[in-house]
């Protein structure tokens, strides 16, 4: 969605690279060409106003001038004025002290409360909560009978008392549905309501008298973010009609503009809680600030994938791999399992998009093509048990067996198994410590202090050769010894060494990594 906005922004940082200090007319530059930037995104006026004012109130003070990387300053200062404008911190979801939690759902037709109230109920559910899900759109045509799919899709039960369609009364459901959840022992109540077209009276009081029957301790105003500036117009209407506590953003997925992720925030004052990021009903989150200012400005969502793969991946299975790794026993079914979990995160697509760096080769993301997957799961379950153990017995016909079990061709069976074992052997040289080949100072990686790893006896023999010799004489020599290790101990250590003490705080600083990466690093 942000697509555009991150590459102008980019291409304006780029421009400020290489310079030892910024003029007054670099400042004014780059201030206009993120106004610029954002007015394209369709980020509402008054908010533009405020952050490029103090973008450049910021740009000029100390923190710039005095700075050894002035660019470095200007893309800090930039990425904190999104944070700020995106709310800040991260907003959790307040819990009723006794009884059942109510959560409220308001917000236009269209714009996906329905999916919503299900993805809410997973997330929750996800949790440890029990939630119900309440079935208050009585007016649009099937809105009932599409929440109790959704509901049986996740496994959460749905209160709907009265078929829809037009017939029935919202707020007497909505209130029984508080009894209902007392009785089943549910702790949280998710109440879908009905929406319109456009902000009109009768939703208004549909909607006002529902939140003065419930109570709720939580109303969230569910909002399409490709509906650009209308956005902010429906949720002040929203936000005057019928209040809400926070905001949740729909179709983040989307390729329009995303002004309205935004402007939301600084507009109606209300925090952006959650995002809904596609149509599968596990694609949705808390909405984290600092992580959409950090994929904003190309700087990926590292943290966020963390957390993917921490609930996506066994964890058994992951140390029986690395087991497998480190004595050579890793085969094309461990392979295959593995595989398995990776997609378990979702698109390759996505998981890409949330490393650093990745805007510069968007193009090539987009086109990538999710079905490679498939077809090489294709190939490994062509195979028979004893070849899938031991790659190495697949000779000339087998392969051309397995490649026509599974519709592929002979050269992308040999591709699979010539890859997987270069794969095999680079894993199992870094579970054993060895590192990638290329990294400085790196055991077994060829450069500065890597290189191939040195048997004892090879030490030994390289410790007689030339500059190893010692003193004949005994003072002279413990001499020489403790210089050496004085020597020693002030050298500089190595950044990439094993078992040394790195500061990592430093080095994502140093490498212009987000915010919290050196949690990622260590």
């Amino acid at each position: 969605m942000f697509a555009t906005l991150s590459d102008r922004l980019s291409a304006t940082f780029k421009n400020l690279r290489g310079k030892g200090r910024l003029s007054e007319a670099d400042i004014d530059a780059t201030a206009r060409e993120i106004r610029i930037a954002l007015l394209e995104a369709d980020v509402a006026l008054p908010v533009v106003k405020d952050f490029v004012a103090a973008v450049k109130e910021r740009a000029r003070g100390e923190e710039v001038s005095q700075a050894l990387n002035p660019a470095q300053q200007v893309v800090k200062i930039v990425n904190e004025e999104l944070i700020e404008i995106l709310g800040g911190e991260t907003r959790r979801l307040r819990y009723a002290k006794t009884g059942p939690t109510v959560i409220m759902l308001a917000g236009l037709q269209g714009a996906g409360k329905t999916t919503l109230a299900a993805k809410l109920a997973l997330w929750l559910k996800d949790q440890g909560k029990a939630p119900l899900l309440v079935a208050c759109d009585l007016q649009r045509p099937n809105a009932v009978q599409q929440l109790q799919v959704n509901g049986e899709k996740v496994g959460v039960p749905v209160f709907a008392p009265e078929p829809g369609n037009g017939t029935g009364d919202p707020v007497s459901v909505a209130k029984a549905s508080i009894e209902e959840a007392k009785r089943k022992l549910h702790d949280v109540v998710i109440v879908d309501t009905a929406g319109r077209l456009g902000v009109d009276a009768e939703m208004m009081a549909q909607a006002a008298g529902i939140r003065d029957a419930v109570q709720p301790d939580e109303v969230l105003f569910v909002v399409d973010a490709m509906i650009g500036q209308d956005a902010l117009t429906t949720a002040q209407a929203f936000l005057d009609g019928v209040g809400y506590d926070g905001v949740v953003l729909t179709k983040l997925d989307g390729d329009a503009r995303g002004g309205a992720a935004l402007s939301i925030r600084q507009v109606t004052g209300r925090p952006v809680m959650f995002a809904s990021t596609g149509e599968k009903l596990t694609d949705f989150d808390v909405f984290h600030p600092d992580r959409m200012a950090s994929r904003i400005l190309d700087m990926g969502d590292v943290l966020t994938l963390i957390e993917q793969a921490e609930k996506a991946f066994d964890q058994e299975e992951a140390l029986r791999a690395a087991e497998k790794l480190t004595g050579g026993d890793f085969t094309l079914d461990d392979f295959l399992a593995q595989m398995q979990q990776l997609k378990k995160l979702g698109s390759m697509t996505s998981i890409l998009k949330m490393l650093p760096g990745m805007g510069q080769i968007r193009d090539q993301i987009e086109n990538f093509d999710e079905r490679e997957i498939d077809r090489v799961e294709a190939i490994i379950r062509s195979m028979t048990p004893a070849e899938r153990a031991n790659p190495k017995i697949i000779d000339g016909s087998r392969r051309s067996r397995i490649a026509k079990g599974s519709g592929r061709t002979v050269s992308d069976v040999n591709g699979l198994v010539d890859r997987f074992f270069e794969a095999r052997k680079m894993m199992m040289q870094m579970a054993r410590g060895g590192g990638m080949p290329g990294m400085p100072g790196m055991p077994g990686m060829g450069g500065p202090g890597g290189g191939k790893r040195v048997s004892a006896k090879q030490k030994a023999k390289q410790g007689k050769g030339k500059g190893a010799r010692k003193s004949g004489n005994p003072a002279k020599a413990a001499q020489e010894a403790a210089a050496a290790k004085a020597k020693a101990a002030e050298a500089k250590p190595n950044p990439f060494g094993i078992g040394q003490d790195i500061d990592y705080e430093a080095a994502a600083e140093n490498l212009q990594l987000p915010k919290d990466f050196s949690k990622f690093l260590k």
